[in-house]
């Protein structure tokens, strides 16, 4: 190959992984926002049911060595508004070592009871293994270290009326810990917006782990070794059976984000992992006969989880490119933006201009755990156990 066209190819390349970047982060974000102001409309749920009329709902919460918040969330979980002859909230123990346990044994409430396994499986399997020991008609998914609003739930199984729909996924809020280094909040704003437009579109693309509803005769079970079941089981049941997914913005709960980056990364790496271990079960929602589904799969997911592969792209293309005009100048912007992610590891000050720079670390952060995930995955055998997340 001849000089001038290895050098058309290297600028081939590097314009084409800065394309892949700024259609994931930007491009497509305008591009469903426009398509769901044309094309969509914003579901709107059936008026509330009267007590009577209410389905029979079991909230499932996975547990492990949850002792620190374990009390806070059956406390909050016993004030739903919701009618108690057709409440019942389960925590399933998946081989807790500490005071879990012990913790829920202490409440004397016939809506409480406690699934207690005796060894550790994931949450994937604990998940199997408790939905047939469940006696709602409606599971709704939380965590431990999530609280929900009092109506929540009300506002969930409404949507359970139309015949049609098998997932609901309610609205997750962040709060940033006071004096806390991690921004994730504002990420979080900006994939809740996503959410919305695709859900508009009726392309919502899974749910939350820490507030979902689901009919439980829908749910099938899922592999032992899935990371993110929350996104698989919504996104599955609706390959499966055809049912639609709908987003309620007004079922809200919240989450306490952890107060620094670095006790998310593990977090994230995981995520990523499961990512990738989706593709061969989800990827029949890549055929377009899918519709809004097909493309928001393919743009908000798979977009996503190649940009780790288009930074390095841009940078080896630039280092190539070096000495040559404007990649020269690209290649000092890139060494800058890594520098400064670097340094955002180190701020702590809450202020507007620590949290601008901050956002720089933060996608740095997020695309070094993709692609510390895409590694796990080719080069390990993941499986379901999960370690808590460290939070305030």
């Amino acid at each position: 190959m001849s000089i001038a066209r290895l050098q058309f190819a290297t600028e081939l390349f590097f314009w084409a992984c800065v394309a892949g970047l700024v259609y994931s982060y930007a491009l497509y974000p305008l591009a469903i926002w426009v398509c769901a102001r044309l094309f969509g409309r914003r579901p709107s749920p059936p008026e509330q049911s009267t007590d009577s009329e209410l389905p029979h709902v079991s909230v499932l919460i996975a547990a492990y060595n949850e002792e620190a918040v374990i009390a806070d969330r059956i406390e909050n979980a016993l004030l739903l508004d919701y009618p108690a002859s057709k409440l019942e909230i389960v925590i399933a123990s998946d081989g807790s070592t500490d005071a879990t346990n012990a913790i829920v044994k202490r409440y004397d409430d016939p809506r409480l009871r406690l699934l207690e396994y005796d060894v550790r499986q994931g949450k994937a399997s604990i998940l199997n293994a408790s939905f047939p020991q469940l006696h709602g008609d409606i599971v709704v998914l939380s965590d431990a270290n999530t609280d929900m609003d009092p109506m929540a739930v009300r506002n969930l199984v409404r949507w359970f009326q139309t015949p049609t729909v098998g997932i609901v996924c309610g609205r997750l809020v962040l709060i940033d810990p006071e004096k806390g280094t991690n921004v994730d909040g504002l990420y979080w704003r900006y994939e809740t917006f996503l959410k919305d437009c695709e859900s508009r579109l009726g392309a919502l693309l899974g749910a939350n782990g820490a507030i979902y509803a689901i009919r439980r005769k829908l749910y099938a079970g899922i592999r032992r070794n899935t990371l993110i079941d929350d996104f698989v089981v919504p996104l599955l049941t609706r390959l499966r059976t055809g049912c639609s997914i709908e987003y309620d913005a007004e079922a809200l709960a919240f989450e306490e984000t952890p107060a620094a980056m670095a006790a998310e990364f593990k977090r994230r790496a995981r995520i990523g992992t499961g990512g990738f271990q989706s593709l061969p079960v989800l990827s029949t929602l890549l055929n377009p006969a899918w519709g809004w589904i097909s493309f928001t799969y393919f743009s908000h997911k798979i977009a996503r989880w190649c940009c780790p592969f288009f930074l390095i792209g841009t940078f080896a293309a630039s280092l190539l490119l070096a000495g040559q005009h404007p990649y020269d100048i690209l290649l000092a912007a890139q060494i800058g933006l890594y520098a400064v992610a670097g340094a955002g590891t180190r701020l702590t000050s809450p202020g507007p201009a620590s949290k601008c720079l901050r956002l720089t670390t933060l996608f740095a952060g997020m695309n070094l755990a993709l692609l510390v995930g895409f590694w796990r995955w080719v080069t390990t055998e993941p499986h379901g156990a999960w370690s808590r997340t460290a939070r305030p």
